[in-house]
């Protein structure tokens, strides 16, 4: 049997866990990470152009523009460390952007080639950035830009998931319990697809 590549998408409301088993599965196979927020956030520290912009955005609830983003996406999928696959992780978050990643994609004949949906009820998102808010003092994670976040995530990014689950690629993986049981459910789901480390 031919292994299939590992060009995957995580996907799930702010506080499933996707930035964690995000990269969990991304070591576990060998490939790189691509998180717009790690992007964003590193050029927030660095105090580039670009950060400043990035963090008055953050700061207010809000996201960074389609056509920047998808931008910073293709220039970091053609380094070399994404040839073998990737790991997306947040992005696309809405339709005009999957329209911008299957454009790139297409043009190289790369689709993606599995979409991990974590699945988490609202409250325990709500909980868990709570949590991450007091642990790490991020300034983006106050009561009111929570509940802005997971309103944006339910009206634009979850729409995206009917896209793919039409392309038979979404595998909705339950985003409760342990990192390692969740881990492992997600590890199951790609290898029935021939995605394995």
């Amino acid at each position: 049997m031919t292994q299939t590549p590992a060009r995957l998408l995580i996907i799930g409301p702010q506080g499933s866990g996707k930035g964690t088993q995000g990269a969990r599965i991304a070591d576990l196979l060998g490939i790189p990470t691509v998180s717009t927020g790690d992007v964003f956030r590193a050029n927030v520290k660095d105090g580039t152009e670009l950060g400043l912009k990035v963090k008055a955005l953050i700061d207010a609830g809000d996201l960074v523009p389609d056509d920047l983003t998808s931008e910073i996406v293709r220039d970091r999928l053609e380094q070399e460390d994404a040839a073998e696959g990737f790991l997306l992780d947040g992005y696309p978050r809405n339709l005009g952007q999957v329209g911008d990643l299957d454009a790139f994609l297409d043009g190289r004949g790369e689709p993606l080639t599995a979409v991990i949906e974590l699945s988490v009820p609202r409250d325990e998102s709500i909980a868990r950035l709570s949590r991450r808010a007091a642990e790490q003092g991020r300034s983006d994670d106050n009561e009111e830009s929570i509940a802005k976040r997971l309103s944006i995530y339910e009206s634009e990014t979850a729409p995206i998931l009917d896209v793919y689950r039409e392309r038979g690629i979404v595998d909705e993986i339950d985003g409760v319990g342990s990192l390692d049981e969740i881990t492992e459910r997600i590890a199951a789901a790609l290898a029935a697809r021939g995605i394995t480390a």
